[in-house]
């Protein structure tokens, strides 16, 4: 079917990508051992930096976030290493997945798929591990399946609580330039990213964040690596190169939609997106569906994950959306599948497209007989006009 109009992509990633980053992706590709190469390369490696809010290196590799998950596990650990994870959802799972495969024993603390990482929990493990056998904590920091976000200054608290000598390897897939995350001053060791979500950059170019201990643990680390090694990358990057071809023209884009978050500032960055994620919870509560995420204080502000009253399709609502806006919202995964859709606010957006995905939101609700109180979208707006006073979570 053919619409007329431009396509609303809400899910949750790949987000929209500015038009001023398309244009960079665009332009011709250039010799990446040449001189000017050579200049994007030292301008991206350094701008990423603050990005992650760290003095130490980065990593930029020609592949998904998965890509970068397991370079964060190979680079640090061997084989039969015992690390411990924490069930936030989906992504957390599909960590833990390949934690296993590559031989390493994951030990999967069990969640609710409706919270963060339960430091306590963490806390009281770690305690329990005398003889210091587990050498790596792994955390989602927000988890897209639930639009739940994990409080990792609590999480590296907990480690420091036990005397635990353990790594804290952490995921920011779906946070990095959303929410406030800070590498270095949480004393995360080795922290994971992609391009495709609050970075507006198309799929294709994932990140590890490195601390010196991370480094350390590297060189004793006995799990196979050859692509995925730190080693050859932190030498070719010192000279703004690459060991091998990297993703050139992506690259040309991560530079300018590094200027455009500087030029706009971080800390506006995340208040911007503070600002979508209270409007669109606001809207989801007067219609009187249930926020995935139980509690207020790891609600995520890059997406918010909708339950439907039992009995009612989440993705007929998508389909029906899709089919009538001709606008993208997210699928529920794992045993969240058909129940739970999930409103992307991350990335290139402003107030009024906002405005119009929940409007399509409404409108499908309406068309699919799904119970619900109209005037949802009013809601958003008032708060977004400045008259919704402070803060609350309770329908007016």
């Amino acid at each position: 079917m053919t619409h007329s109009g431009r396509h609303f992509l809400q899910i949750p990633g790949p987000t929209n990508t500015p038009l001023p980053v398309l244009a960079a992706v665009a332009k011709p590709t250039i010799d990446h051992r040449g001189p000017e190469f050579q200049k994007l390369g030292e301008a991206v490696l350094a701008g990423i930096r603050s990005v992650f809010k760290t003095s130490g290196p980065v990593i930029i590799y020609p592949a998904s976030g998965t890509g970068a998950w397991e370079a964060a596990l190979v680079n640090t650990l061997s084989p039969g290493d015992h690390v411990l994870m924490f069930e936030t959802g989906w992504f957390a799972t599909l960590w833990n997945k390949m934690a296993g495969r590559l031989g390493i024993n994951a030990e999967f603390l069990k969640g609710d798929w409706r919270s963060g990482a339960d430091a306590g929990l963490i806390e009281a493990r770690l305690k329990e591990d005398k003889g210091h056998a587990i050498k790596a904590v792994c955390v989602v920091h927000n988890e897209t399946s639930t639009g739940a976000a994990s409080n990792i200054a609590a999480v590296r608290r907990a480690i420091d609580n036990a005397r635990h000598p353990a790594l804290l390897l952490v995921d920011t897939i779906s946070s990095l330039a959303s929410i406030d995350y800070r590498h270095e001053e949480w004393g995360v060791d080795v922290t994971v990213g992609g391009s495709q979500k609050g970075l507006m950059l198309p799929p294709g170019l994932s990140f590890n964040a490195i601390s010196e201990k991370a480094l350390a643990a590297a060189k004793k680390a006995r799990l196979p690596r050859s692509f995925w090694d730190w080693e050859d990358m932190l030498a070719a990057n010192k000279t703004g190169y690459f060991p091998y071809t990297p993703a050139t023209n992506l690259l040309q884009g991560l530079k300018v939609a590094l200027d455009m978050l500087h030029e706009e500032g971080l800390d506006n960055v995340f208040a911007r997106h503070d600002r979508a994620a209270e409007a669109t919870r606001r809207a989801v509560i007067h219609w009187g569906l249930e926020i995935q995420c139980r509690n207020p204080a790891e609600y995520s502000s890059s997406l918010t994950a909708v339950r439907l009253p039992e009995g009612h399709s989440a993705d007929g609502l998508r389909a029906e959306i899709l089919k009538r806006s001709n606008m993208s919202l997210g699928n529920g995964l794992g045993p969240l599948a058909d129940r739970v859709f999930r409103i992307g606010h991350l990335g290139d957006f402003h107030d009024l497209m906002v405005m119009g995905t929940l409007a399509g939101v409404e409108m499908g609700l309406a068309v699919c007989g799904i119970p619900h109180r109209p005037g949802g979208v009013e809601a958003a707006m008032k708060y977004l006009n400045g008259n919704a006073g402070s803060v609350a979570y309770a329908a007016e």
